[in-house]
Formats: C-alpha cells, sequence, structure tokens
C-alpha cells in the first residue's frame, strides 16, 4: 500500500504513470482479457475473462453460478487489469530485467445488469473482439447468461519500455 493507506492510490513511479485519459481508453478498447480481483473476507480471488469497454463502463458476462457470481453477490468492490504489448526488456544483469507493457488498473462496484437491451449490447460489444458476424441471442441464452457491469470509481494506467 502506498502512504495514503489505500493499495489504489498514488503511484510511486510517477514517469511510468499514464495521465492521458485517451491513452487508458485505448488500453481497455485494445485489450480482449481482463483480470478480475474480487475478495472474500480477507481471502482474494482473481478470475481471467473477456470483457469490453464502451468508454465509461467495463462489461464481462458469465454463468448465473459459479465463485465469482458468489463473491461479486456478497461483495460488489471489484479490481480489474488490462495488460497490453507485454513484453520484456533484457539487460546484462539478471536483476535488471523489467516488463515491457502498457496496463490499466481499475477499481468499481459490479452491477448485474437487468436490462434486456444492455445485456444484449454489452454481448455485441464482447463478441466483436472477436469477430464481425452478427448473432441473434435466444431468449433461453440471455436468461441463463450474466452480464456484470463495472461502474469504474478510480482508474490508472502505466506503461514501461515505450
Amino acid at each position: 500500500m502506498n502512504a495514503s493507506g489505500h493499495p489504489h492510490g498514488e503511484m510511486r513511479r510517477k514517469q511510468r504513470q499514464i495521465t492521458d485519459t485517451a491513452e487508458i481508453s485505448e488500453i481497455l478498447k485494445t485489450g480482449k482479457v481482463m483480470n478480475l480481483a474480487l475478495a472474500d473476507n480477507n481471502i482474494p480471488f482473481t478470475v481471467p475473462v473477456f470483457y469490453a469497454y464502451d468508454g465509461i463502463a467495463v462489461y464481462f458476462h458469465s454463468a448465473k453460478a459459479g465463485t465469482k457470481i458468489e463473491l461479486m453477490k456478497k461483495n460488489s468492490t471489484v479490481c480489474f487489469s488490462v495488460s497490453i504489448d507485454n513484453g520484456y526488456i533484457e539487460d546484462d544483469k539478471a536483476c535488471d530485467f523489467e516488463a515491457k507493457h502498457r496496463t490499466v488498473i481499475g477499481l468499481g462496484q459490479a452491477v448485474f445488469v437487468e436490462d434486456e437491451a444492455e445485456k444484449i449490447k454489452a454481448l455485441d460489444m464482447i463478441v466483436a473482439l472477436f469477430t464481425d458476424k452478427k448473432f441473434e441471442y435466444p431468449k433461453a441464452n440471455l436468461s441463463g447468461t450474466e452480464v456484470i457491469r463495472i461502474d469504474i470509481e478510480s482508474i490508472k494506467g502505466k506503461k514501461h519500455g515505450f
């Protein structure tokens, strides 16, 4: 944790911080896999999910049951990270190798989407990351799928090697 006592506070290496909101948005729109972090009391849980970003919120989908669903029902506060352009920067000394990346970390509230139009919009955005094909979602599939929106409360970006 930083001096403020909150793990999502100020960045220690300010020269690596991304302050341009357009660049943060571009990272979120470019990525396909988001690592979602949840907590049950003092026990952390993380899971990778496909996601989409609409410029305001992050959406992902899930089965109606499972660990992440149960945890979000108990505690809707979530943290997420998206990292792109991953690689490494080699050095002559082993301890001086560094990660090359552009990363966004966000904190927000998970909201279970009930509105069918918003659900379809979110699913369309996620599918569009992988194909140009358009799909219809049968009612049985829609009712058996959770769509979760993360209302972002804070977000920051970091990059190194660019």
